[in-house]
């Protein structure tokens, strides 16, 4: 008996070690100055946030989801957030986004995965270099050339849009029986177990 208690308390503990929590599973600490940088990385954090709650424990039926016949199921939905996220991290490294080139996942794992790894390394990399809303671009490019955006709208585009969409993933899945984790804070940025 005093083994086994020995050896569950040892897995206890290895264990504890191996849970580290996911990047967007709270709010990065916010930063300790303002800057338009800053600013940009927090809107993403906000949206990563919001996103990793919004999908965590979605199943097949919550996936197939959709309101009426004309909408979008809450798998097609975030793949339209995917191809967002995926235009919000290549303007924050100062990248064009090409759609011709482009591969959004189509299984819910995979465009889970896409989408909160690129909206880390936008915030990561936003929240490290200076930016200049004057010189940043967001650029999209195909075979006739590139059409360029002021960075403004970064926001009013992609991240508002990605974060509009995020919110019927939220209604839909209430709508399909499965609604959001008790204890998500979107005010705070936190879950409360």
């Amino acid at each position: 008996m005093k083994k086994l208690f020995i050896l569950l308390m040892c897995l206890t503990f290895q264990n504890s070690f191996a849970q580290k929590e996911a990047y967007f599973y709270n709010i990065p600490e916010a930063p300790e100055t303002f800057s338009s940088a800053n600013m940009l990385a927090r809107m993403v954090d906000a949206l990563g946030f919001r996103y990793y709650w919004a999908t965590s424990g979605l199943e097949d039926n919550d996936l197939d989801f959709k309101p009426n016949p004309e909408s979008r199921t809450t798998l097609e939905t975030l793949q339209h957030i995917c191809g967002l996220t995926d235009i919000t991290k290549n303007t924050a490294l100062g990248q064009s986004t090409n759609f011709s080139n482009r591969v959004i996942p189509k299984d819910f794992k995979s465009v889970r995965e896409k989408t909160l790894q690129d909206l880390k390394d936008a915030s990561i990399y936003l929240s490290s270099h200076p930016l200049s809303p004057e010189q940043e671009k967001m650029i999209f490019a195909n075979e006739k050339g590139n059409t360029e955006y002021p960075l403004w709208n970064l926001i009013n585009g992609p991240i508002a849009d990605a974060l509009w969409h995020t919110g019927q993933v939220v209604s839909f899945r209430r709508s399909s029986g499965n609604p959001l984790s008790a204890g998500v804070n979107v005010l705070t940025g936190t879950k409360k177990d």
